[in-house]
């Protein structure tokens, strides 16, 4: 599976009353462009009154989802972990960028949650950046467990 990010354009009342056009972006676990446009399609609709646009979708390049497993956690952040190996034919050090979305409360909340997942590593890093970003939710794939073989 891979994580697509997709912007959902649409009208939302604002707490004045006022309407305006709002894109918000979400994560969606698929296979392809077309499951992933299917996906957010289906996911949003009970959410949003009136009409909505998928108005982008693109690939992203997040390797894992490091969630902290509070409910309070609200923000998403993009991790840039440095894998940190050394190659013993040229005598060096090499280092490889990974990136990790991560699900906190805050900046300081982020870097501790992946300080938390990485601790079961062997692998050296660094994290080389933590950034905030403007995604609202994650949609994971979900495997249909209801029968109809009653």
């Amino acid at each position: 599976m891979m994580l697509y990010e997709c912007g959902i354009r649409y009208e939302r009342t604002m707490p004045n009353g006022m309407s305006k056009k709002v894109t918000e972006l979400y994560l969606v676990d698929a296979c392809s462009f077309a499951e992933a446009e299917g996906r957010i399609t289906k996911e949003m609709e009970p959410f949003i009154s009136g009409d909505f646009d998928v108005v982008t979708i693109k690939r992203t390049n997040y390797s894992e989802i490091v969630e902290n497993g509070a409910d309070s956690a609200d923000k998403w952040f993009k991790a840039k972990l440095m894998f940190v190996t050394y190659d013993e034919k040229t005598a060096k050090e090499k280092k490889q960028a990974v990136y990790f979305i991560v699900k906190a409360s805050d900046i300081n909340n982020a870097h501790t949650v992946v300080v938390q997942h990485m601790k079961t590593s062997f692998v050296d890093y660094e994290i080389a950046t933590l950034d905030e970003t403007k995604i609202m939710d994650l949609f994971r794939y979900m495997v249909n467990t209801t029968s109809s073989n009653g």
